[in-house]
């Protein structure tokens, strides 16, 4: 079964990201990087996004489309990458989110 896990981070992750020392920030970075590489061969694929703030979003739901910038709802959580990931069932999505070392939220949802 194909699955996206949807990374979210929140504020308060962003400022401790923020506060880190350079050798901290590189070590969680190097976390995140041994993580993909652990379940290389799960994942089908996956991308970092680009900050909330270069969002455009288009809302089709007043008529005519009316486009903006920034993201769709002001929030404290945001999308901040994704994985697809092919496995057997959702208790091993689980199990890969478990095991995510950095954003704090993970969603799971189910790809067709």
């Amino acid at each position: 079964m194909k699955y996206v896990l949807m990374f979210i981070e929140t504020e308060q992750f962003a400022q401790e990201l923020e506060a880190m020392g350079e050798l901290e920030r590189q070590a969680a970075y190097e976390a995140v990087g041994r993580w993909f590489a652990e379940h290389s061969g799960k994942i089908t694929h996956h991308t970092h996004l680009a900050p909330v703030h270069t969002a455009t979003t288009v809302r089709l739901d007043q008529g005519e489309p009316v486009v903006t910038d920034g993201p769709f709802v002001e929030g404290k959580e945001v999308v901040s990458g994704f994985a697809e990931v092919e496995v057997a069932d959702l208790d091993e999505a689980l199990k890969l989110a478990r095991s995510w070392p950095a954003c704090p939220i993970v969603e799971i949802r189910p790809a067709s």
